[in-house]
């Protein structure tokens, strides 16, 4: 059961071409289940895994005990460091939701510009891309999309706005953790020394930024047609360049993780900077005040009547006094918090929200405002509460990743690597192969870092011992059914890459010798299509990538990078992130309409992404590549 077991590329009467049709098997289950049959994604996750067993064992000859070990060593992966990253991350958002400071932060944005093609940019592109970098997995979605209806935009402009938004910065969210999976299981299928973390960040920081100079002019155009560009073209320009100048910098020569924060920020600042002495004109229609905007009470009475084809008109009525649902966590349903409004007097009285707190909260300013009919004003020191949690992660990450703090971390005690317990896998080439090799950094994993920040950011923001630990324990049950998904599809993962069914593919797909660099950005992009997860697609087609590279005489590493930027572009068309961008909504059942916004965008994007790739495996730009 548990003898030793040598990875074989053809079990199927010595041929390729036979194995990869029982090869295939395990991702088309998992694609069948997520887009035809419409399977909930840990469901179909756990099918495919059996199924990918089975083909392990019955057809590539895997002892039934290595086979389980490989899937447990997979699923241990996708919980540590992976999840743990994303579990932290939403938990200190969530941390913000409880103390109030979360609406605190909307209204600043609300501040910056009454035009709400500014306020797409903002919200859906800069804060859309700070939430990727802290958590990922259909978060930044779920919360821009309440924000933006909040401002007045109809609900299925708000879900284009944001699904087409989160495109140029998930190849390094939550804390880049697609790049991690991506060098894990790449490195463990191909011995070139450049499949690390921060080689493969650097490769991806030469393919994404140049998508992100032109996201922010698409959302405009998606907000208000040709008239936005026209109107709006500098600052879509400003934000655009500068997040795409800064996640390039950063990504090779300061912090793959910390890359997204630092592109989000600065992209945020330079637009916040220009409308200080440029202002669009803005149409009537276009640029109602902020308290002159619909706020939906909740989401199931949301009004999802469809604006026309050219511009995003503000729901009309005037902003309501009552709560709006705030901004879900994954998979799970927010707490009630006041959409407020920018202009608020500041004699309002303020209340307790529980018996365990010992200062009033925004939230409860708000609400006693609410009551006497009064508005409130953020002060200074309430708005820089609100931005803190941010700061403190990206002050933790920042020392963790100077150059002796992070070499002292990389060793024991902190990390401590050990073969995992009883697995025994050859490659083709008789040596162990280097993925049965697990690294548990326990200190230095970015999960542990987000743990350090949640507990600074409770301090800061007052949020009682009690109160955190029960936000945390939430966080586990709104990320239940994630969990789930994301350790099968890992444990898939790993299942077959040790059992010799990604090599076969791989061997397969190198009969189409160098147009396999026009299709490697496809690949991502179907992977994360079905999947909805750029890491799940990482950890799918990773390993598969490089060994057609290597089959096919191309470079590994641009391959497995194209991998991860192709599939950012299929981020908006996924069936779990239009759920969540419907759920938010309040169009749940309606996803078709949100599709149709946003398909044709993800097309064109991925076409442009296919002809860099093939440029940069052409003499043209293949400087580009380190």
């Amino acid at each position: 059961m548990f003898d030793q077991f040598k990875v074989v590329t053809d079990p199927v009467g010595d041929s390729v071409a036979l194995s990869a049709i029982f090869a295939v098997l395990p991702l088309l289950t998992l694609f069948v289940l997520l887009g035809v049959m419409k399977v909930k994604a840990w469901l179909a996750g756990v099918i495919s895994l059996v199924v990918a067993l089975i083909v392990a064992i019955a057809v590539y000859a895997m002892p039934i005990g290595q086979a389980v070990l490989s899937a447990t060593e997979g699923a241990a992966f996708g919980f540590f460091p992976i999840l743990w990253i994303v579990i932290n991350a939403i938990w200190v958002y969530n941390l913000t939701v409880e103390s109030g400071h979360f609406d605190v932060l909307r209204r600043s944005f609300e501040r910056v510009s009454p035009d709400m093609r500014i306020q797409a940019i903002i919200i859906a592109f800069c804060f859309g891309a700070l939430l990727e970098a802290l958590a990922g997995f259909g978060t930044p979605v779920a919360i821009t999309v309440v924000m933006l209806m909040a401002l007045g935009f109809r609900p299925i402009h708000a879900a284009s706005v944001s699904l087409l938004a989160n495109t140029a910065p998930v190849a390094f969210g939550a804390l880049a953790t697609p790049i991690v999976t991506l060098a894990s299981v790449s490195s463990g299928a191909n011995p070139d020394p450049r499949l690390t973390v921060d080689t493969l960040g650097a490769m991806v920081g030469r393919q994404t930024p140049i998508l992100a100079v032109v996201v922010p002019l698409m959302l405009v155009a998606l907000v208000d047609g040709r008239r936005g560009i026209r109107q709006t073209w500098p600052a879509a320009l400003v934000a655009g360049v500068s997040f795409g100048l800064a996640q390039f910098v950063a990504a090779n020569y300061i912090s793959v993780p910390l890359t997204d924060i630092v592109a989000a920020l600065v992209s945020a600042a330079a637009v916040v900077l220009l409308v200080r002495v440029w202002r669009p004109v803005t149409p009537a229609d276009l640029g109602r005040e902020p308290d002159a905007a619909a706020v939906p009470a909740a989401r199931g009475a949301v009004d999802a009547e469809l604006a026309g084809h050219g511009t995003v008109r503000a729901a009309a009525g005037t902003r309501s006094d009552t709560t709006s649902t705030a901004a879900p966590g994954l998979g799970g349903s927010g707490g009630e918090t006041p959409p407020g409004d920018p202009r608020i007097d500041e004699t309002a009285p303020a209340g307790r929200h529980r018996d365990d707190d010992l200062e009033p909260r925004p939230t409860d300013q708000v609400r006693a405002a609410t009551a006497s009919g009064r508005r409130i004003a953020d002060t200074p020191a309430e708005i820089g509460r609100a931005y803190a949690p941010y700061l403190i992660i990206i002050a933790i990450f920042s020392v963790a990743n100077l150059g002796a703090v992070k070499t002292a971390l990389a060793k024991e005690p902190w990390t401590v690597k050990f073969p995992w317990p009883g697995l025994d896998i050859l490659g083709g080439n008789g040596k162990p192969l280097s993925s049965v090799t697990f690294t548990l950094n326990w200190l230095p994993a970015a999960g542990t870092l987000m743990i350090l920040a949640g507990i600074l950011t409770a301090l800061l923001l007052r949020v009682s011992a009690g109160r955190a630990l029960r936000a945390y324990g939430r966080t586990y049950v709104e990320l239940r059914y994630a969990i789930v998904t994301v350790m099968a599809v890992l444990a898939l993962a790993y299942v077959m890459n040790q059992s010799g069914q990604t090599n076969t593919l791989g061997a397969f797909l190198a009969a189409a010798g160098g147009a396999f660099v026009f299709l490697s950005a496809i690949l991502g992009w179907i992977g994360v299509a079905v999947t909805g997860s750029d890491t799940s697609a990482n950890a799918l087609f990773g390993a598969l990538q490089v060994q057609t590279a290597a089959r096919a005489g191309l470079d590994p590493l641009l391959l497995a990078a194209a991998n991860s930027s192709g599939g950012v572009l299929g981020k908006m068309i996924s069936p779990q992130n239009l759920a969540i961008a419907a759920g938010a909504v309040g169009m749940a059942g309606r996803e078709g309409e949100i599709f149709r916004k946003v398909f044709g965008w993800s097309l064109v994007l991925l076409l442009f992404m296919c002809v860099l790739v093939a440029l940069q495996a052409s003499p043209v730009l293949n400087w580009m590549v380190p």
